[in-house]
């Protein structure tokens, strides 16, 4: 990374939105692109960067906008395409930067191509989808999985094959071994890098190829009753083929045919594979995603050593990222308590790396119970007894204390929390204690000091409870950064380093301001910045 002129990527923060549940402009209850446009300023106003939107494509919405019926369109739910230019403006007009989630690993049934694709053994585009014969038995042609549950395949009445499908039925798999599809996905990531967007979080990446002979997957001895049936398998067949990253290869290379554009990958897996998804010098995503704040038990023990796991891992050439949240999973703040959750703040704040933020988070917003009868989720559909609905996590934004929380005029489709009257923007925005107050300082504080923007990391401590690390750069302040992840005092006595300096930011404001030196006791869920003196 060059200090002196670091990428926006490098140097910002990500914001994630998911549309339907931001902010509707048209009284219909859902989330809406003139919706995300009225709150732009309160983005610029946190010290966001990049605004990255969840799916908003013509879709039947099965899967609420990852079965795309038509990659080169905005759903009218959402609104149209002139209400997409001028987000795209009036974000660029912000100095911000504006990303699309791109679903290239499959399309919904209602999709064009598919549609042709199963018209026919001998349609032109029948090998742009996976087609397969039945065993001699009728049977499906292997034993793969569906991440919603059941069988990957689906048997088609009309040609008398299977066709494969890693999420729901709707939802068929693009064959991209076939370069007439990666020609096609080429096409649309220049159609929306011609208007002018800044790059593309990439759904599901380490699905996009799988193995030529389709063979088995072999059966998980460790699979646990309560857990998605899909993790029956090891996806060894199914998924992070050697392949895939030819094709991530290429998709880079359109990229940089235009300035400064950026792609993030979403890849569950673990460290040193996903590593292999930066490329060689350069040449795969930006930012693989990191998943290891959502994914680890919040034990200090096992996130230092991951933290520096990572650290140790990453190629010259690879840039770190954090995330504490998203789409798919629990909020931070109902998987750790909301003390614990200001702590992961200044974590997600303080590491190296680009940290994206899930809209709600920075108000300590957490997972609502959604009742069986209004669940919208498929994955809860299909697997209700298993309680792995993503609608607790989706809930709309809350902006103030008053009707529908600001959110709409109407009954929003998901419920509200019903804390939002405390749990608001406005609300917030007024208390000094808030925890919208502590990202924005935080964001502040890292923004203007090199350190914590792209400084080093040097892990300093850690035990049972304590995490412990220094941010430094060629220019400006040290930093030190303590961390208690749990809610019993602890301890920390400095070693190999000289202690010395003010708490700037600290979990619980009365810690601010004192002088610190060579021992510090910390209160349980504690956080503390430590300016270090020069």
């Amino acid at each position: 990374m060059n200090e002196a002129n670091p990428l926006w990527w490098q140097s910002g923060i990500v914001y994630q939105i998911y549309p339907r549940s931001f902010q509707d402009s048209n009284a219909d209850g859902v989330g809406d692109l003139r919706g995300v446009i009225k709150r732009l300023d309160y983005l610029k106003w946190m010290g966001i960067k990049a605004v990255w939107l969840s799916p908003i494509y013509p879709s039947p919405m099965d899967d609420f906008g990852y079965d795309i019926a038509d990659y080169q369109g905005i759903h009218p739910l959402f609104g149209n395409m002139e209400d997409f230019d001028a987000l795209l403006e009036e974000v660029h007009a912000r100095d911000m930067k504006l990303l699309l989630d791109l679903v290239p690993n499959h399309t919904s049934d209602q999709h064009p191509w598919f549609k042709e694709s199963r018209s026919s053994r001998d349609n032109p585009k029948r090998n742009w989808y996976l087609w397969k014969d039945a065993r001699p038995d009728g049977s499906e042609p292997n034993n793969w999985l569906s991440e919603f549950g059941g069988s990957a395949w689906q048997w088609d009445e009309t040609t008398q094959q299977y066709y494969y499908h890693a999420f729901l039925a709707s939802q068929p798999d693009l064959n991209w071994r076939n370069p007439e599809v990666q020609q096609a996905m080429f096409d649309v990531m220049h159609f929306w890098l011609k208007k002018g967007v800044d790059g593309f979080r990439v759904d599901v990446m380490w699905h996009m190829i799988k193995d030529e002979q389709f063979r088995d997957n072999p059966i998980n001895p460790d699979y646990q009753p309560h857990e998605s049936t899909v993790k029956k398998v090891l996806a060894v067949y199914s998924t992070d083929q050697p392949q895939v990253h030819e094709i991530v290869r290429k998709m880079r290379s359109v990229l940089d045919h235009y300035k400064e554009r950026m792609m993030i990958g979403e890849i569950y897996l673990p460290i040193q594979r996903l590593m292999t998804y930066y490329g060689t010098d350069g040449n795969g995503a930006h930012l693989p995603f990191n998943f290891q704040l959502l994914n680890l038990p919040w034990e200090a023990p096992q996130l230092a050593a991951a933290i520096s796991q990572y650290e140790g891992a990453l190629p010259q050439h690879g840039w770190p990222n954090w995330v504490l949240s998203n789409h798919d999973q629990p909020r931070i703040t109902s998987r750790v308590g909301i003390q614990q959750s200001r702590v992961a703040a200044m974590l997600l704040l303080t590491l190296r790396g680009t940290p994206t933020i899930y809209y709600g988070d920075e108000l300590g917003m957490q997972d609502v119970p959604i009742p069986f009868e209004e669940v919208q989720d498929p994955q809860g559909l299909n697997m209700p007894d298993k309680n792995l609905s993503r609608d607790p996590a989706r809930t709309p934004m809350q902006w103030t204390e008053g009707s529908y929380a600001g959110f709409s005029t109407v009954k929003p489709w998901l419920r509200l929390a019903n804390t939002f009257r405390r749990v608001n923007v406005e609300t917030q925005k007024r208390d000094p204690y808030s925890m919208l107050t502590l990202y924005k300082r935080l964001i502040e504080l890292r923004q203007s000091e090199p350190s914590l923007m792209w400084g080093s990391y040097i892990p300093v401590y850690s035990d049972q409870q304590l995490v412990a690390f220094i941010r430094e750069a060629s220019t400006g302040s040290r930093f030190l950064i303590i961390l208690n992840l749990t809610h019993r005092p602890a301890y920390f006595k400095a070693e190999h380093i000289t202690l010395e300096g003010i708490v700037e930011i600290a979990t619980f404001p009365e810690d601010e301001g004192q002088r610190i030196k060579d021992y510090i006791t910390l209160s349980g869920d504690a956080g503390l910045l430590i300016r270090l003196d020069s």
